[in-house]
C-alpha cells in the first residue's frame, strides 16, 4: 500500500514545485532522499538499562531496528573510552520514510507544548534540514509508564536538492509548519 504522503507529493506537491520554480525535466524536482534519526547518550556505558531502553524507543518511533553509536576513540577529558556507546541513531528511507514523515506532521508535531512552528534557518546550505524535539513522548507510540528518561532526539531530513528554497519549497507543500506559513493540509483536495 503506497504511503499517504508520497500519494501527496506525486499528485500535488510535484506539479506545484514544477510551476513554482519552472523545472522541465521531471528529474530535476525536489525529492526526500532519507530522514536520520539521532540520539546522543552521554551515559550510555554507565547505565545498560538506559541504552536499551533508547534503543528500544527509537525502533518503536521509525518503525527500523535503531543502531548504537559508539565512541571511536578515547577521550580523557570527557571520561569517554574507544568503543563506548555514545548514541542511537536510524536512517529511514522509502516507505518507511513516508510513514514516519506523516506520522511526524500529523501526530507527533501538533503534541509539542508551546510550538510556535519550525524555523526556517534551520537548513544546513544544502538543502537539508535538522530539527530537535526535546521529548521523545510526543509520538503516540512511546508508552509514557515506560519511558526511563526523558530524552530529545534529532532529526535531519536529506533532500535531493542543494538549494536551500528548493526544499523549504518542498517541506512547506509536504504539510510541514514553518513560522510564519500556514501548513497544507495533506490528503485534502486542492
Amino acid at each position: 500500500m503506497e504511503p499517504r504522503l508520497k500519494g501527496h507529493y506525486q499528485r500535488h506537491v510535484q506539479p506545484k514545485l514544477r510551476e513554482e520554480f519552472g523545472f522541465t525535466n521531471p528529474h530535476q524536482l525536489p525529492r526526500l532522499v532519507k530522514v536520520v534519526l539521532n540520539v546522543g547518550i552521554g551515559d550510555g556505558a554507565k547505565d545498560q538499562k538506559l541504552l536499551e531502553s533508547v534503543v528500544d524507543e527509537m525502533t518503536i518511533i521509525s518503525g527500523q531496528k535503531a543502531l548504537v553509536n559508539r565512541a571511536r576513540m578515547a577521550i580523557a577529558n570527557f571520561n569517554l573510552r574507544e568503543g563506548a556507546p555514545i548514541g542511537v541513531s536510524v536512517t529511514l528511507r522509502r516507505n518507511k520514510m513516508w510513514y514516519f514523515l506523516d506520522r511526524l506532521v500529523s501526530t507527533a508535531i501538533p503534541r509539542v507544548r508551546d510550538f510556535r512552528g519550525l524555523q526556517t534557518r534551520s537548513f544546513d546550505g544544502r538543502g537539508n534540514f535538522t530539527m530537535g524535539i526535546r521529548e521523545q513522548i510526543i509520538f503516540p507510540e512511546i508508552n509514557y509508564d515506560k519511558v526511563r528518561r526523558i530524552h530529545g532526539m534529532d532529526i535531519t531530513i536529506v533532500t535531493s536538492t542543494n538549494k536551500d528554497d528548493e526544499a523549504l519549497a518542498l517541506l512547506r507543500e509536504l504539510g510541514f509548519p514553518f513560522r510564519g506559513h500556514v501548513p497544507v493540509q495533506v490528503g485534502a483536495s486542492a
